[in-house]
């Protein structure tokens, strides 16, 4: 760090939700995520069951939990490098193992590698009373 630069402020819960509520679109910040955990890397956010999310059957749309996870992603990010910087989704890749009914989803972002310019990371996304997975996400990011 050169003598001018103001070192990063360690990352908190509450800078995390602070992101939440600041950095996202109006239509990201109504999925209403919570932050459950974090460590250096990974995050883990809590998707709210919402009727205005649901399908036929309490079914949550596949839309909200490639938003999540996406979201999810961000935030990961975030906490491997200290702080927020401008940054893009390169690519998501998204499989859907089975439907989410009824319940809160808990998806956790993982960076997997962080190069200068790209990071690489998968996303779990697991029914919260089950605790089974319903959806795994690849991604890349381009910092910019």
């Amino acid at each position: 760090m050169k003598a001018h630069e103001t070192p990063p402020t360690p990352v908190t819960t509450q800078t995390l939700e602070d992101a939440l509520k600041g950095w996202f679109a109006p239509w990201v910040q109504a999925l209403d995520l919570r932050v459950e955990s974090f460590e250096v890397g990974a995050v883990t956010l809590r998707l709210p069951q919402q009727a205005a999310l649901s399908r036929i059957g309490g079914m949550v749309c596949g839309q909200a939990l490639m938003s999540a996870a996406d979201t999810a992603m961000v935030l990961a990010i975030v906490t491997q490098l200290g702080a927020q910087r401008p940054m893009t989704t390169v690519q998501l890749n998204t499989s859907f193992l089975k439907p989410l009914s009824n319940q809160d989803a808990l998806i956790t972002a993982r960076v997997i590698r962080a190069g200068k310019s790209l990071l690489f990371g998968e996303i779990d996304i697991v029914a919260a009373n089950e605790g089974k997975s319903v959806c795994r996400a690849s991604t890349t990011y381009a910092l910019l």
